[in-house]
């Protein structure tokens, strides 16, 4: 049997440092193996371990929370035989990408664990979506992880005055992050991203089509994963990438590939979005109600900088619109929070009220 102090050479790669051999330690005098998953699929997984990948059955940690079932990124404790093996226990993680499903249990779904970076990777090939960018974007900032935009496809704008234009619109909807431009066709900025991404472990984002996974296999320096053409119209295709894969850079650190996401829901992300919308949140401390909604308060900062022109009106709509999405999904579990919505909503009403009478007043 292979031991956990033969990790460091063989999972190092891996991201496995002294914090992770100390929180495994209580498992490794069960007699268990150290891993990291690289790949989960239908309640099994695959483990890389001091001894090489293991196939290993994730039910003996499944629970009904699907915010704790083992994920891609997780570093776990897996029996050294058996048949099936077990993981039979996870590591307590570090930072963990999580978004709401479709499902109307408002259950969150936890995309990936132990992640450093989040690469949000944007198609040039179409118009921006400035509001999916800045959704992505929320999630990221929640997760604990860096976020990092890539524009890719960026040989198929070769007017470099309107790509810098492109780049401009995204780094003002995305303050605080970086953002690349790349052509992973030829190369262009790849060895910006290269360095960014060689240490930690990052995920790669965005919806399909969006050229993940030919940024993937630039990364990785092989025809990993496989490619498909997007269409010309929409710069949608077919899911190349169907489960969420880790995979080890030549460079340094590991990089954890994911299938296109349609949907993008937030799940309790109110400091991520809050995070996107910086400029916003510090304008909000100059209004004059703690509370100010933005929406028809008297001295109201934001508004203000709305009408004077310092802060585009699609930022504020958007920063509402994350904004209720997230307050509708926590209040859904959170029986106080729906009352004092309630409540907010009623005040505002009567204020609305209360102002409409005001000015017929005026007016007769």
């Amino acid at each position: 049997m292979t031991s956990s102090s033969a990790a460091p050479s063989a999972l190092a790669p891996y991201g496995w440092d002294d914090a992770w051999a100390d929180a495994f330690s209580p498992y490794e005098a069960e007699g268990l193996l150290p891993g990291r998953v690289i790949r989960v699929d239908r309640g099994q997984c695959d483990v890389v371990t001091p001894g090489g990948v293991l196939r290993a059955d994730t039910a003996f940690v499944t629970p009904h929370d699907p915010l704790r079932v083992v994920c891609t990124g997780d570093w776990v404790a897996v029996e050294p035989g058996g048949n099936p093996r077990y993981v039979r226990a996870y590591l307590p993680r570090r930072t963990s990408f999580v978004r709401s499903t479709s499902s109307k249990r408002s259950e969150g779904q936890i995309l990936a664990a132990n992640v450093d970076h989040a690469v949000i990777a944007v198609s040039l090939a179409v118009e921006l979506d400035l509001g999916r960018v800045e959704r992505f974007l929320a999630l990221a900032w929640e997760s604990g992880a860096q976020p990092v935009v890539v524009l890719t496809k960026a040989d198929l704008v070769p007017d470099p005055v309107t790509l810098a234009h492109l780049v401009q619109d995204v780094e003002t909807s995305a303050p605080g992050v970086p953002v690349l431009t790349v052509s992973a066709l030829h190369g262009d900025g790849l060895d910006t991203l290269v360095a960014l991404v060689g240490s930690g472990t990052s995920v790669l984002l965005g919806q399909s089509g969006a050229g993940k996974s030919t940024l993937a296999n630039a990364l990785v320096g092989e025809d990993v994963m496989d490619v498909r053409a997007a269409r010309d119209v929409d710069g949608k295709g077919r899911h190349t990438t169907t489960t969420r894969n880790l995979l080890a850079l030549p460079s340094g650190g590991v990089l954890i590939d994911t299938p296109g996401l349609r949907g993008v829901g937030l799940f309790d992300a109110g400091g991520g979005v809050g995070q996107v919308f910086s400029e916003i949140e510090e304008l909000a401390e100059r209004c004059r109600f703690h509370d100010c909604s933005h929406e028809s308060e008297p001295c109201c900062a934001v508004r203000t900088a709305v009408e004077d022109g310092e802060l585009p009106v699609r930022r504020l709509e958007s920063y509402r619109k994350l904004m209720r999405e997230n307050q509708w999904i926590v209040a859904k579990t959170d029986a106080r929070l729906r009352s004092e919505i309630k409540k907010d909503w009623k005040r505002k009403h009567a204020q609305g009220r209360a102002a409409m009478e005001a000015k017929r007043g005026r007016w007769s």
